[in-house]
């Protein structure tokens, strides 16, 4: 399957290669820093529901939950419940930054090491957990994971694919993310009645994919971008031979070799992201990242056993149901992968606002007059019809903003900026998941049906974004997106004044 080498004069050029096993391998070996995500992301939720759990860490919630009186909407909102699922993130915003800098100097490889041991020590403090205290320093350490895993591996991803599987081989990594999320919702399922350690068991699997990560990525290679880029000439010419299955990979390597020349001119990438040339990229990953978390996605995914149980499901039930969501999660995903590199990006991220925004009104309106702060909840049909609109919210989410979410900010800046750009964009997507992981509870408490509301208005926005800033890069090979994406958009070509990028051709 040929790559396209574009140069600056608007000549395609293709040149041989194909995708080869070993590139799926590598992808499949990488993508499993997106599976303990998703654990991350799903297990939460399911652990903060049961009982034991709360009885030994949190019992003011335990005691609230099971109060006669209790309001629907505030049963479980309590701000150290709220910081054992959110400290994560904003651990891994700090370590986003820390990453740039490890993934530009010693390659995507090490980082995704590094990732992978900072989740093992996470679950050994989580799992083992004996106090708050510890509990919530373990999921500072899994934070540490995410901050390192986000950082490289849509990085590893981009730079491994041929530009024409690109978007499929990238969102591998937001396919692995939901089925990590599915499998974190069966397990607490099935161990939400094993008394009284279930939680335990539910944190502690989470070190099969974090020993899958650690073991796995001593197999795989490291891309030649990153190899060229540290002065590994020869080693990243042998590399591209063996991912592209060919052995006339010239004209690509002499493109990686002029990408990584033009890099080096750039001997401080952050003060170039703060040029006018480099807004764009910035703008739209920065953008995307604050979008992806104010479709409410992950209030919803975090907690949706509570949810659940907030409009009348049983724990059992609340669980099963979330197993649901998870599942149309993991195959909307797979629609994805399938029509990205065909349909392009931003069919999708439309087409989902309008999917969205219906879902997210009908959830408010049945909430808004049907359950009240105290005394019943929805009745049976009610309550399903809030699980079909919530999965029909997440079909909509897990084809557009989930992954695209993280491909369109690994595919648009130039290789001088890429890591530094791309910790922007994953630092920013995890500042907000805090916030909103930090505040859904208790914006649930305040706003009742009206959060649905508040995120229905923000997809507005983000529809309105994409329709009028967001160019369509589809196809586009890395680093051609200055030439054949950002000079030609109708706003953003007014920053390209200061590129004066020689005509040679770029990967």
């Amino acid at each position: 399957m040929p790559a396209v080498v574009v140069s600056g004069s608007g000549e395609n050029q293709e040149f041989e290669g194909r995708i080869t096993v070993y590139v799926i391998v590598c992808v499949i070996i990488a993508a499993f820093g997106g599976l303990m995500f998703g654990y991350d992301i799903g297990i939460s939720g399911g652990v903060t529901s049961m009982d034991d759990f709360l009885k030994k860490f949190f019992p003011v919630v335990f005691e609230k939950k099971h109060h006669a009186l209790e309001n629907n909407y505030c049963k479980y909102d309590n701000q150290f419940l709220q910081l054992f699922t959110s400290c994560l993130y904003l651990a891994a915003l700090v370590a986003s930054f820390v990453a740039s800098k490890v993934c530009s100097k010693y390659g995507r490889k090490l980082t995704m090491q590094i990732a992978s041991i900072f989740f093992i020590i996470g679950v050994i403090l989580t799992a083992g957990g004996i106090n708050i205290e510890m509990i919530i320093f373990g999921r500072i350490f899994l934070g540490f994971g995410v901050g390192f895993a986000n950082q490289a591996v849509p990085l590893f991803l981009s730079e491994i694919a041929p530009p024409n599987l690109r978007g499929a081989l990238n969102i591998s990594f937001q396919l692995f993310i939901t089925i990590g999320i599915l499998v974190s919702n069966l397990i607490n399922y099935f161990t939400t009645n094993v008394h009284p350690h279930g939680w335990r068991i539910s944190l502690g699997i989470a070190g099969v994919p974090a020993l899958m990560l650690c073991l796995g990525s001593i197999l795989i290679c490291e891309t030649p971008t990153s190899l060229i880029e540290r002065h590994k000439v020869e080693e990243g010419r042998k590399v591209l031979r063996k991912i592209r299955g060919v052995e006339n990979v010239d004209d690509e390597f002499d493109s990686i070799i002029h990408a990584c020349e033009m890099a080096k001119q750039v001997k401080d990438p952050f003060r170039k992201l703060m040029k006018p040339v480099s807004r764009p990229q910035l703008v739209i990953s920065i953008c995307l990242q604050i979008f992806q978390q104010f479709t409410g996605i992950n209030a919803i995914m975090f907690y949706a056993p509570v949810l659940f149980q907030t409009v009348g499901f049983g724990n059992d039930a609340a669980l099963l149901s979330s197993v649901i969501t998870g599942l149309v999660n993991v195959f909307s995903t797979v629609v994805s992968i399938y029509v990205v590199d065909r349909a392009g990006r931003r069919i999708l991220l439309l087409e989902a606002c309008v999917q969205m925004f219906i879902s997210q009104v009908i959830i408010g309106i049945i909430l808004f007059k049907e359950l009240k702060t105290t005394g019943d909840n929805l009745s049976k049909g009610e309550a399903i019809f809030v699980v079909i609109s919530v999965c029909t919210f997440v079909m909509g989410f897990a084809w557009s903003w989930g992954p695209l979410g993280w491909l369109i900010p690994s595919e648009i800046f130039p290789l001088e900026t890429r890591s530094a750009g791309f910790a922007f964009a994953v630092s920013t997507n995890m500042l907000f998941t805090f916030i909103i992981g930090q505040a859904f509870l208790s914006m649930l408490c305040q706003m009742q049906a009206g959060i649905f509301f508040f995120f229905a208005a923000w997809v507005i926005i983000m529809g309105a974004f994409t329709w009028f800033l967001l160019p369509e890069t589809k196809g586009v090979p890395v680093d051609a997106m200055v030439d054949k994406v950002w000079k030609q958009h109708w706003f953003w070509s007014s920053f390209m004044i200061e590129d004066d990028r020689p005509d040679v051709k770029v990967v």
